[in-house]
Protein backbone atom coordinates (compact mmCIF):
# COMPACT_ATOMS: atom_id res chain seq x y z
CA UNK A 1 0.00 0.00 0.00
CA UNK A 2 3.09 2.56 0.86
CA UNK A 3 4.35 1.38 -2.63
CA UNK A 4 1.23 2.14 -4.35
CA UNK A 5 0.80 5.56 -2.26
CA UNK A 6 4.12 6.57 -3.20
CA UNK A 7 3.37 6.38 -7.21
CA UNK A 8 0.14 7.95 -7.13
CA UNK A 9 -0.35 11.22 -8.64
CA UNK A 10 -2.72 13.58 -7.72
CA UNK A 11 -5.78 15.18 -11.22
CA UNK A 12 -3.04 17.78 -12.93
CA UNK A 13 -5.42 20.85 -13.65
CA UNK A 14 -5.87 22.49 -17.12
CA UNK A 15 -2.48 24.48 -17.51
CA UNK A 16 -3.94 25.80 -21.19
CA UNK A 17 -3.86 29.53 -20.52
CA UNK A 18 -7.26 31.10 -20.47
CA UNK A 19 -8.36 32.09 -23.95
CA UNK A 20 -8.56 35.75 -23.74
CA UNK A 21 -10.61 37.25 -26.68
CA UNK A 22 -8.79 39.97 -29.34
CA UNK A 23 -10.51 42.11 -30.99
CA UNK A 24 -10.16 42.14 -34.70
CA UNK A 25 -9.45 45.75 -35.32
CA UNK A 26 -8.71 48.79 -33.52
CA UNK A 27 -11.48 51.07 -32.75
CA UNK A 28 -10.02 54.42 -32.84
CA UNK A 29 -8.15 53.05 -36.33
CA UNK A 30 -10.86 54.36 -38.62
CA UNK A 31 -11.34 57.99 -37.08
CA UNK A 32 -7.40 58.14 -37.05
CA UNK A 33 -7.06 57.34 -40.82
CA UNK A 34 -10.04 59.23 -41.61
CA UNK A 35 -7.55 62.33 -39.64
CA UNK A 36 -4.34 61.97 -41.23
CA UNK A 37 -2.64 59.89 -43.90
CA UNK A 38 -2.09 56.94 -41.47
CA UNK A 39 -2.24 53.45 -43.27
CA UNK A 40 -4.38 50.67 -41.98
CA UNK A 41 -2.90 47.66 -43.89
CA UNK A 42 -2.00 44.88 -41.85
CA UNK A 43 1.84 44.75 -42.11
CA UNK A 44 2.43 47.80 -44.51
CA UNK A 45 5.39 49.70 -46.19
CA UNK A 46 6.60 51.22 -42.83
CA UNK A 47 8.86 49.15 -40.74
CA UNK A 48 8.81 49.49 -36.83
CA UNK A 49 12.36 48.92 -36.83
CA UNK A 50 14.90 51.47 -36.24
CA UNK A 51 11.37 53.65 -36.16
CA UNK A 52 13.49 56.64 -34.48
CA UNK A 53 15.14 57.40 -37.74
CA UNK A 54 11.35 58.07 -39.30
CA UNK A 55 11.47 61.69 -36.96
CA UNK A 56 14.57 62.98 -39.60
CA UNK A 57 16.41 64.09 -36.67
CA UNK A 58 19.88 62.88 -37.16
CA UNK A 59 20.49 63.74 -33.45
CA UNK A 60 17.62 61.56 -32.21
CA UNK A 61 18.63 58.94 -33.90
CA UNK A 62 22.46 59.06 -32.64
CA UNK A 63 21.29 59.24 -29.14
CA UNK A 64 18.85 56.12 -29.52
CA UNK A 65 20.81 54.19 -30.88
CA UNK A 66 24.20 54.99 -28.22
CA UNK A 67 21.29 54.30 -25.30
CA UNK A 68 20.51 50.91 -26.89
CA UNK A 69 24.33 50.62 -26.59
CA UNK A 70 25.46 51.68 -23.42
CA UNK A 71 22.21 52.12 -21.19
CA UNK A 72 22.84 50.46 -17.79
CA UNK A 73 19.35 48.80 -17.87
CA UNK A 74 20.28 47.29 -21.38
CA UNK A 75 23.05 45.82 -20.33
CA UNK A 76 21.63 44.75 -17.18
CA UNK A 77 19.37 42.87 -18.68
CA UNK A 78 21.76 41.40 -21.29
CA UNK A 79 23.64 39.65 -18.24
CA UNK A 80 20.25 38.42 -16.44
CA UNK A 81 19.97 36.87 -20.50
CA UNK A 82 23.47 35.28 -20.23
CA UNK A 83 22.37 33.68 -16.97
CA UNK A 84 19.37 32.50 -18.01
CA UNK A 85 20.96 30.84 -20.83
CA UNK A 86 23.57 29.45 -18.93
CA UNK A 87 21.34 27.89 -16.69
CA UNK A 88 19.71 25.91 -19.20
CA UNK A 89 22.51 24.85 -20.25
CA UNK A 90 23.03 23.63 -16.40
CA UNK A 91 19.80 21.87 -17.03
CA UNK A 92 20.74 20.11 -20.09
CA UNK A 93 23.65 18.83 -18.76
CA UNK A 94 21.06 16.70 -16.50
CA UNK A 95 20.12 14.66 -19.15
CA UNK A 96 23.88 13.21 -19.82
CA UNK A 97 26.02 10.57 -18.09
CA UNK A 98 28.33 12.62 -15.24
CA UNK A 99 31.83 10.89 -15.37
CA UNK A 100 34.32 11.77 -12.90
CA UNK A 101 37.94 11.41 -12.28
CA UNK A 102 40.28 9.92 -8.76
CA UNK A 103 43.22 9.07 -7.34
CA UNK A 104 44.62 8.24 -3.80
CA UNK A 105 47.58 7.60 -2.10
CA UNK A 106 47.47 6.16 1.29
CA UNK A 107 50.09 5.07 4.08
CA UNK A 108 49.34 2.92 6.69
CA UNK A 109 51.64 2.46 10.50
CA UNK A 110 50.79 0.14 13.27
CA UNK A 111 52.29 0.10 16.75
CA UNK A 112 54.65 2.85 15.58
CA UNK A 113 55.79 0.47 12.38
CA UNK A 114 54.94 1.13 8.66
CA UNK A 115 53.07 -2.13 7.36
CA UNK A 116 52.39 -0.60 3.36
CA UNK A 117 51.53 1.86 1.11
CA UNK A 118 48.41 2.00 -1.08
CA UNK A 119 47.61 3.72 -4.24
CA UNK A 120 44.73 3.96 -5.99
CA UNK A 121 43.27 5.58 -9.71
CA UNK A 122 39.77 5.23 -10.89
CA UNK A 123 37.24 6.37 -13.69
CA UNK A 124 33.76 6.72 -12.13
CA UNK A 125 30.26 7.18 -13.95
CA UNK A 126 27.04 7.73 -13.31
CA UNK A 127 23.61 8.47 -15.07
CA UNK A 128 19.89 9.07 -13.82
CA UNK A 129 17.18 7.38 -16.05
CA UNK A 130 14.48 10.34 -16.95
CA UNK A 131 12.24 7.74 -17.29
CA UNK A 132 9.50 10.07 -16.39
CA UNK A 133 10.51 13.01 -17.98
CA UNK A 134 12.18 15.20 -14.77
CA UNK A 135 14.85 16.54 -16.04
CA UNK A 136 13.34 16.76 -19.38
CA UNK A 137 10.67 19.10 -18.08
CA UNK A 138 13.49 21.04 -15.82
CA UNK A 139 15.31 21.40 -19.44
CA UNK A 140 12.01 22.98 -21.14
CA UNK A 141 11.27 25.43 -18.01
CA UNK A 142 14.71 26.74 -18.34
CA UNK A 143 14.40 26.98 -22.15
CA UNK A 144 11.45 28.76 -21.54
CA UNK A 145 12.61 31.01 -19.39
CA UNK A 146 15.89 31.58 -21.02
CA UNK A 147 13.62 32.54 -24.12
CA UNK A 148 11.30 34.67 -21.77
CA UNK A 149 14.72 36.58 -20.31
CA UNK A 150 15.69 37.36 -24.58
CA UNK A 151 11.72 38.75 -24.86
CA UNK A 152 12.33 41.20 -21.35
CA UNK A 153 15.73 42.08 -22.91
CA UNK A 154 14.07 43.17 -25.99
CA UNK A 155 11.17 44.88 -24.05
CA UNK A 156 14.03 46.75 -21.71
CA UNK A 157 15.35 47.80 -25.38
CA UNK A 158 12.08 49.06 -26.54
CA UNK A 159 11.34 51.20 -23.06
CA UNK A 160 14.62 52.69 -23.26
CA UNK A 161 14.71 53.99 -27.04
CA UNK A 162 11.18 55.36 -26.10
CA UNK A 163 11.85 57.06 -23.22
CA UNK A 164 15.58 58.72 -25.13
CA UNK A 165 13.10 59.73 -27.35
CA UNK A 166 10.02 61.07 -25.71
CA UNK A 167 13.04 62.89 -23.55
CA UNK A 168 14.13 64.41 -26.86
CA UNK A 169 11.19 65.48 -27.76
CA UNK A 170 10.69 67.55 -24.46
CA UNK A 171 13.81 69.07 -24.99
CA UNK A 172 13.03 70.67 -27.68
CA UNK A 173 9.77 71.49 -26.77
CA UNK A 174 11.04 73.26 -23.64
CA UNK A 175 13.44 74.85 -25.58
CA UNK A 176 10.49 76.05 -28.05
CA UNK A 177 8.77 77.32 -25.63
CA UNK A 178 11.79 79.03 -24.07
CA UNK A 179 12.12 80.75 -27.93
CA UNK A 180 8.37 81.61 -27.50
CA UNK A 181 8.54 83.31 -23.97
CA UNK A 182 11.49 85.58 -24.72
CA UNK A 183 10.15 86.58 -28.26
CA UNK A 184 6.82 87.54 -26.30
CA UNK A 185 9.11 89.25 -23.20
CA UNK A 186 10.39 91.41 -26.15
CA UNK A 187 7.44 92.35 -27.31
CA UNK A 188 6.26 93.43 -24.02
CA UNK A 189 9.43 94.93 -22.80
CA UNK A 190 8.84 97.57 -25.77
CA UNK A 191 5.36 97.90 -25.31
CA UNK A 192 6.26 98.52 -21.86
CA UNK A 193 8.99 101.14 -23.11
CA UNK A 194 6.21 102.67 -25.24
CA UNK A 195 4.06 103.00 -22.37
CA UNK A 196 6.79 104.94 -19.78
CA UNK A 197 6.93 107.15 -23.16
CA UNK A 198 3.56 108.05 -23.36
CA UNK A 199 3.27 108.36 -19.27
CA UNK A 200 5.83 111.29 -19.37
CA UNK A 201 3.61 112.64 -22.49
CA UNK A 202 0.54 112.54 -19.76
CA UNK A 203 -1.08 110.98 -22.43
CA UNK A 204 -1.87 107.36 -19.93
CA UNK A 205 -1.68 107.15 -16.26
CA UNK A 206 0.49 105.30 -13.76
CA UNK A 207 -2.13 102.63 -14.07
CA UNK A 208 -1.08 101.45 -17.22
CA UNK A 209 2.51 101.40 -16.91
CA UNK A 210 2.23 99.19 -13.85
CA UNK A 211 0.37 96.85 -15.68
CA UNK A 212 2.52 96.81 -18.60
CA UNK A 213 5.61 96.24 -16.49
CA UNK A 214 3.52 93.22 -14.43
CA UNK A 215 3.25 91.62 -17.75
CA UNK A 216 6.43 91.60 -19.31
CA UNK A 217 7.53 90.38 -15.36
CA UNK A 218 4.83 87.54 -15.71
CA UNK A 219 6.48 86.41 -19.04
CA UNK A 220 10.09 86.70 -16.93
CA UNK A 221 9.17 84.49 -14.27
CA UNK A 222 8.66 81.91 -17.04
CA UNK A 223 11.93 81.59 -18.31
CA UNK A 224 13.54 80.01 -14.92
CA UNK A 225 11.06 77.45 -15.53
CA UNK A 226 11.85 76.60 -18.45
CA UNK A 227 15.58 76.86 -18.17
CA UNK A 228 15.71 74.26 -15.44
CA UNK A 229 13.50 71.78 -17.62
CA UNK A 230 16.19 71.88 -20.47
CA UNK A 231 18.61 71.18 -17.94
CA UNK A 232 17.02 68.74 -16.23
CA UNK A 233 16.21 66.79 -19.51
CA UNK A 234 19.54 67.04 -20.69
CA UNK A 235 20.84 65.21 -17.55
CA UNK A 236 18.38 62.64 -18.10
CA UNK A 237 18.84 61.74 -21.92
CA UNK A 238 22.94 61.84 -20.62
CA UNK A 239 22.38 59.15 -17.81
CA UNK A 240 19.88 57.59 -20.68
CA UNK A 241 23.04 57.06 -23.08
CA UNK A 242 25.12 55.37 -20.22
CA UNK A 243 27.15 58.93 -19.64
CA UNK A 244 27.31 61.09 -16.62
CA UNK A 245 24.67 63.80 -16.61
CA UNK A 246 26.46 66.87 -17.98
CA UNK A 247 28.01 64.92 -20.89
CA UNK A 248 25.71 65.99 -23.52
CA UNK A 249 25.37 69.69 -22.43
CA UNK A 250 27.24 70.92 -25.93
CA UNK A 251 25.62 68.76 -28.23
CA UNK A 252 22.12 70.00 -27.09
CA UNK A 253 22.89 73.18 -26.07
CA UNK A 254 21.92 74.20 -29.60
CA UNK A 255 18.05 74.70 -29.96
CA UNK A 256 16.72 72.73 -32.80
CA UNK A 257 12.92 72.04 -33.81
CA UNK A 258 10.35 69.85 -32.35
CA UNK A 259 11.03 66.52 -34.27
CA UNK A 260 7.79 65.30 -36.24
CA UNK A 261 6.60 62.15 -37.19
CA UNK A 262 6.27 60.69 -40.94
CA UNK A 263 2.47 60.02 -41.22
CA UNK A 264 2.60 56.76 -43.10
CA UNK A 265 2.64 54.40 -40.08
CA UNK A 266 0.56 51.26 -40.82
CA UNK A 267 -1.36 50.27 -38.31
CA UNK A 268 -1.20 46.11 -37.53
CA UNK A 269 -4.45 44.22 -36.46
CA UNK A 270 -4.48 43.18 -32.52
CA UNK A 271 -3.64 39.69 -33.55
CA UNK A 272 -0.59 40.68 -35.24
CA UNK A 273 0.44 43.35 -32.44
CA UNK A 274 0.54 40.96 -29.45
CA UNK A 275 3.34 38.76 -31.69
CA UNK A 276 5.40 42.06 -32.18
CA UNK A 277 5.40 42.80 -28.71
CA UNK A 278 8.05 41.40 -26.61
CA UNK A 279 6.15 41.73 -22.72
CA UNK A 280 3.55 39.48 -24.28
CA UNK A 281 6.02 36.64 -25.70
CA UNK A 282 8.06 37.14 -22.30
CA UNK A 283 4.76 36.50 -20.54
CA UNK A 284 3.96 33.44 -22.43
CA UNK A 285 6.96 31.93 -22.22
CA UNK A 286 6.87 32.10 -18.07
CA UNK A 287 3.91 30.59 -18.48
CA UNK A 288 5.84 27.22 -20.88
CA UNK A 289 7.90 27.60 -17.70
CA UNK A 290 5.43 27.27 -15.09
CA UNK A 291 3.88 24.30 -16.56
CA UNK A 292 7.17 22.47 -17.41
CA UNK A 293 7.98 22.84 -13.71
CA UNK A 294 4.14 21.61 -12.79
CA UNK A 295 5.53 18.51 -14.68
CA UNK A 296 8.93 17.93 -13.17
CA UNK A 297 7.14 18.39 -9.99
CA UNK A 298 4.84 15.34 -10.69
CA UNK A 299 7.53 13.44 -12.12
CA UNK A 300 9.53 14.06 -9.25
CA UNK A 301 6.95 11.90 -6.78
CA UNK A 302 7.47 8.49 -9.55
CA UNK A 303 10.59 6.37 -8.98
CA UNK A 304 14.21 7.02 -9.78
CA UNK A 305 16.04 5.14 -11.31
CA UNK A 306 20.03 5.77 -11.67
CA UNK A 307 22.98 3.60 -13.14
CA UNK A 308 26.75 3.83 -12.34
CA UNK A 309 29.73 2.15 -12.51
CA UNK A 310 33.68 2.34 -11.47
CA UNK A 311 37.07 1.86 -13.06
CA UNK A 312 40.42 1.87 -11.10
CA UNK A 313 43.53 0.65 -10.23
CA UNK A 314 45.20 -0.18 -7.16
CA UNK A 315 48.65 -0.82 -6.93
CA UNK A 316 51.03 -0.84 -3.56
CA UNK A 317 53.55 1.82 -5.26
CA UNK A 318 53.05 4.73 -7.27
CA UNK A 319 55.19 3.08 -10.29
CA UNK A 320 52.96 0.29 -10.01
CA UNK A 321 49.43 1.88 -11.15
CA UNK A 322 51.38 1.74 -14.74
CA UNK A 323 52.40 -1.71 -14.98
CA UNK A 324 50.87 -4.82 -12.54
CA UNK A 325 47.95 -2.56 -10.92
CA UNK A 326 44.69 -4.80 -9.99
CA UNK A 327 41.92 -3.71 -11.93
CA UNK A 328 39.10 -2.96 -10.13
CA UNK A 329 35.24 -2.47 -11.29
CA UNK A 330 32.03 -1.85 -10.18
CA UNK A 331 28.18 -1.58 -11.83
CA UNK A 332 25.74 -0.58 -10.18
CA UNK A 333 21.86 0.26 -10.96
CA UNK A 334 19.66 1.55 -8.42
CA UNK A 335 15.96 2.83 -7.70
CA UNK A 336 14.66 5.32 -5.45
CA UNK A 337 11.07 5.29 -4.36
CA UNK A 338 9.18 8.19 -2.48
CA UNK A 339 7.40 6.06 0.24
CA UNK A 340 6.64 8.59 3.17
CA UNK A 341 7.85 12.49 2.91
CA UNK A 342 4.90 13.98 4.74
CA UNK A 343 3.29 15.03 1.54
CA UNK A 344 6.21 17.48 0.52
CA UNK A 345 5.92 16.40 -2.58
CA UNK A 346 2.05 16.72 -3.12
CA UNK A 347 2.80 20.10 -1.27
CA UNK A 348 5.28 20.97 -4.10
CA UNK A 349 3.31 20.04 -7.10
CA UNK A 350 0.24 21.91 -5.44
CA UNK A 351 2.52 24.91 -5.23
CA UNK A 352 3.18 24.65 -8.89
CA UNK A 353 0.46 24.99 -9.84
CA UNK A 354 -0.45 27.90 -8.34
CA UNK A 355 2.42 29.52 -9.80
CA UNK A 356 1.75 28.45 -13.10
CA UNK A 357 -1.68 29.94 -12.70
CA UNK A 358 -0.07 33.35 -11.46
CA UNK A 359 1.66 33.24 -14.36
CA UNK A 360 -1.52 32.65 -16.66
CA UNK A 361 -3.32 35.29 -14.63
CA UNK A 362 0.14 37.64 -15.61
CA UNK A 363 -0.40 36.67 -18.92
CA UNK A 364 -3.52 38.13 -19.50
CA UNK A 365 -2.98 41.32 -17.28
CA UNK A 366 -0.25 41.63 -20.11
CA UNK A 367 -2.56 41.06 -23.05
CA UNK A 368 -4.96 43.37 -22.00
CA UNK A 369 -2.40 46.16 -20.79
CA UNK A 370 -0.68 45.49 -24.49
CA UNK A 371 -4.56 46.17 -26.03
CA UNK A 372 -4.97 49.20 -23.83
CA UNK A 373 -1.39 50.86 -24.87
CA UNK A 374 -2.81 50.85 -28.35
CA UNK A 375 -5.89 52.16 -28.16
CA UNK A 376 -4.69 54.49 -25.80
CA UNK A 377 -2.36 55.81 -28.22
CA UNK A 378 -4.80 55.72 -31.05
CA UNK A 379 -7.09 57.82 -29.26
CA UNK A 380 -4.19 60.46 -27.94
CA UNK A 381 -3.12 61.04 -31.19
CA UNK A 382 -6.37 61.54 -32.93
CA UNK A 383 -7.18 63.93 -29.60
CA UNK A 384 -3.47 66.08 -30.45
CA UNK A 385 -4.14 66.25 -33.74
CA UNK A 386 -7.28 68.29 -33.32
CA UNK A 387 -5.73 70.32 -30.51
CA UNK A 388 -2.84 71.30 -32.65
CA UNK A 389 -4.86 72.06 -35.58
CA UNK A 390 -7.07 74.45 -33.50
CA UNK A 391 -3.96 75.82 -31.67
CA UNK A 392 -2.37 76.75 -34.69
CA UNK A 393 -5.34 78.65 -36.44
CA UNK A 394 -5.35 80.29 -32.94
CA UNK A 395 -2.01 81.37 -32.50
CA UNK A 396 -2.36 82.84 -36.46
CA UNK A 397 -5.17 84.80 -35.04
CA UNK A 398 -3.59 86.01 -32.03
CA UNK A 399 -0.57 87.14 -34.05
CA UNK A 400 -2.57 89.53 -36.38
CA UNK A 401 -5.14 90.56 -33.52
CA UNK A 402 -1.23 91.50 -31.11
CA UNK A 403 -0.03 93.18 -33.90
CA UNK A 404 -3.16 95.70 -34.81
CA UNK A 405 -3.65 96.44 -30.76
CA UNK A 406 -0.01 97.70 -30.67
CA UNK A 407 -0.78 99.24 -33.68
CA UNK A 408 -3.61 101.27 -32.26
CA UNK A 409 -2.31 101.51 -28.98
CA UNK A 410 0.66 103.58 -29.85
CA UNK A 411 -1.24 105.61 -32.57
CA UNK A 412 -3.83 106.17 -29.30
CA UNK A 413 -6.95 104.76 -31.01
CA UNK A 414 -7.73 101.85 -28.35
CA UNK A 415 -7.49 101.34 -24.69
CA UNK A 416 -4.24 99.43 -23.32
CA UNK A 417 -5.92 96.81 -21.77
CA UNK A 418 -6.62 95.06 -24.92
CA UNK A 419 -3.12 95.25 -25.63
CA UNK A 420 -2.37 93.31 -22.20
CA UNK A 421 -5.08 91.16 -23.32
CA UNK A 422 -3.97 90.37 -27.00
CA UNK A 423 -0.25 90.30 -25.51
CA UNK A 424 -1.65 87.35 -23.08
CA UNK A 425 -3.68 85.48 -25.37
CA UNK A 426 -0.80 85.61 -28.36
CA UNK A 427 1.46 83.99 -25.46
CA UNK A 428 -0.73 81.17 -24.76
CA UNK A 429 -1.29 80.05 -27.99
CA UNK A 430 1.89 80.14 -29.25
CA UNK A 431 2.81 78.22 -25.88
CA UNK A 432 -0.14 75.77 -26.83
CA UNK A 433 1.30 74.87 -29.90
CA UNK A 434 4.79 74.55 -28.77
CA UNK A 435 3.26 72.20 -26.43
CA UNK A 436 0.70 70.60 -28.65
CA UNK A 437 3.34 69.76 -30.83
CA UNK A 438 5.54 67.93 -28.83
CA UNK A 439 2.56 65.93 -27.06
CA UNK A 440 2.15 64.84 -30.89
CA UNK A 441 5.54 63.84 -31.58
CA UNK A 442 5.81 61.57 -28.21
CA UNK A 443 2.19 60.15 -28.65
CA UNK A 444 3.84 58.76 -31.90
CA UNK A 445 6.84 57.46 -29.97
CA UNK A 446 4.46 55.73 -27.47
CA UNK A 447 2.21 54.46 -30.20
CA UNK A 448 5.52 53.02 -31.69
CA UNK A 449 6.05 51.23 -28.66
CA UNK A 450 2.87 50.25 -28.10
CA UNK A 451 3.00 48.19 -31.14
CA UNK A 452 6.31 46.67 -30.67
CA UNK A 453 9.25 49.26 -30.89
CA UNK A 454 10.53 47.11 -34.32
CA UNK A 455 11.01 44.16 -31.42
CA UNK A 456 12.15 40.76 -33.68
CA UNK A 457 11.33 37.49 -31.98
CA UNK A 458 13.67 35.85 -34.30
CA UNK A 459 16.71 38.05 -33.78
CA UNK A 460 18.88 37.87 -30.52
CA UNK A 461 18.62 41.24 -28.49
CA UNK A 462 21.95 40.23 -27.17
CA UNK A 463 23.61 41.63 -30.55
CA UNK A 464 22.41 44.96 -31.03
CA UNK A 465 22.85 46.04 -34.86
CA UNK A 466 22.79 49.42 -35.89
CA UNK A 467 22.92 49.83 -39.47
CA UNK A 468 23.89 52.87 -41.41
CA UNK A 469 21.60 55.79 -41.15
CA UNK A 470 21.38 55.43 -44.59
CA UNK A 471 20.35 51.89 -45.15
CA UNK A 472 16.54 51.65 -46.15
CA UNK A 473 14.05 51.08 -43.32
CA UNK A 474 11.09 50.50 -44.44
CA UNK A 475 11.40 46.63 -45.11
CA UNK A 476 8.53 45.34 -44.14
CA UNK A 477 9.19 42.68 -41.00
CA UNK A 478 7.04 39.58 -40.57
CA UNK A 479 7.12 37.94 -36.88
CA UNK A 480 8.44 34.52 -36.75
CA UNK A 481 5.36 32.10 -35.85
CA UNK A 482 4.86 31.40 -32.61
Amino acid sequence: MLVLGGCGSIARQDNSPVPIKVPAAWSAAHDLATAGNTSLAPGGNTSLVLWWRHFADPLLASLVEQALLANTSVKSAQAALRQARELRDVSAAGLLPALGSSASAQHSRTDGNSTGDSFKAGLDASWELDIFGANRNALTASEATARASAASLGDVQVSIAAEVAINYITLRGAQARLAIAEANLASQLETLQITLWRLQAGLVTSLEAEQARAAAEQTSALLPAFQTSIEQTRHALAVLTGQPPAALAQVLAVAAPIPQAADDLALSIPAETLRQRPDVRAAEYRVTAAEALVAKAEAERMPNFKLGGSLGLNALTLAGLSSGATVVSALLASVTLPVFDGGALRAQVRAQQAALEQAQFAYQATVLAALQDVENALVALQGYRARLLHLQQAAEAAGNAALMARQRYNSGLIDFQIVLETQRTQRNTQDGVANASADLSAEYVRLYKAFGGGWQPDRDPAVVVIPPANEDITEDITPAPQ
